[in-house]
């Protein structure tokens, strides 16, 4: 199972292994405090992607599509995500946005199931 949560919010059991998946640590979180077991930066968007993008829902389809893109032609960063997934129950996606519907943990929850089933 794929979840996907803020990482501020606090680790629960059922979160299984909760793996960051933001390119720049949140802003006022300790590492110490984050209980994330793993940070895979290299499998969020781009710095240009993300700047542009500034979470802005207007953006939000094209940043899908160019997103993927990116993902398509990150293999490596995609296949270590795919072995995390099926080496584990459950697995939790965390990022930082306030926004909980327009973030790239939402693009690559989808994107995961889309492409590979997991």
């Amino acid at each position: 199972m794929v979840k996907i949560l803020r990482v501020y919010v606090g680790y629960d059991v059922t979160d299984g292994i909760r793996v960051l998946v933001d390119r720049l640590w949140p802003r006022g979180l300790r590492r110490s405090s984050a209980n994330v077991e793993l940070w895979l930066k290299d499998v969020a968007p781009s710095t240009e992607l993300r700047k542009w993008f500034s979470h802005s829902p207007g953006k939000w389809e094209t940043f899908k599509t160019r997103y993927k893109k990116e993902l398509d032609a990150n293999e490596k960063a995609v296949g270590k995500l795919i072995m995390i997934l099926r080496l584990n129950d459950t697995v939790t996606l965390v990022y930082a946005s306030k926004d909980e519907q327009h973030n790239n943990a939402v693009v690559l929850k989808e994107y995961m199931k889309d492409k590979f089933g997991l």
